[in-house]
């Protein structure tokens, strides 16, 4: 999606309806990422923080990153009003430049599906990650009813496979964990948790 639109929903971004997926989806990432409390992670796409500032207590480092610059004024609001230590944010896109950064994980959660070239941010994410990193996506399985001229209609578990082997990745695991009514273009849908390692 075009940065003005996010960036003209980031005062308004944290409904109620958006805390509690981000609830949901935090529940499941928090479960994969288990013990790295000596791991640095970015949250790629992080919109306001809703999912990466709640994991800081399981990691050394968090880096919001995000191509909205208002999103991140938000939650940077976030950070200091919590006083949370071991969280930065970054205004970056790394699908036109990437920043010299390396990371131990990557989470994209419902971001991948705004992304019109998967394979490209995919390759670009890969050269992120430090030697045995993990990527964690979060995103909707595919949804044939859904119709956006700037989204995914989701992905299909066996084609995102293939992106990551593509992209260099080895995919240890990638399993459907919520439906929810309503939640992808105000369609009921189902998300999907996938993890690969480089």
């Amino acid at each position: 999606m075009e940065e003005n639109v996010f960036g003209q929903m980031a005062s308004r971004y944290d409904t109620e309806e958006r805390i509690e997926l981000a609830q949901v989806i935090t529940e499941e990432v928090r479960q994969a990422l288990g013990n790295g409390r000596t791991k640095s992670l970015i949250d790629y796409g992080s919109g306001t923080g809703l999912v990466g500032l709640e994991l800081t207590d399981l990691v050394k480092s968090v880096l919001l990153v995000d191509s909205s610059e208002q999103m991140l004024e938000v939650a940077k609001g976030k950070i200091a009003r919590r006083d949370i230590a071991n969280a930065e944010v970054l205004y970056s896109d790394f699908t036109t430049e990437t920043p010299e950064l390396k990371a131990d994980i990557v989470l994209m959660s419902l971001v991948l599906l705004h992304i019109p070239d998967t394979d490209k941010i995919l390759r670009k994410l890969h050269e992120v990650l430090n030697e045995g990193g993990q990527l964690i996506i979060v995103d909707f399985d595919k949804h044939h009813e859904v119709s956006h001229p700037k989204v995914h209609n989701g992905f299909e578990h066996e084609e995102l496979k293939n992106r990551l082997s593509h992209a260099g990745f080895v995919p240890l695991e990638i399993r459907t964990f919520h439906h929810g009514e309503r939640i992808f273009m105000n369609r009921d849908a189902s998300m999907f948790i996938s993890i690969s390692s480089k």
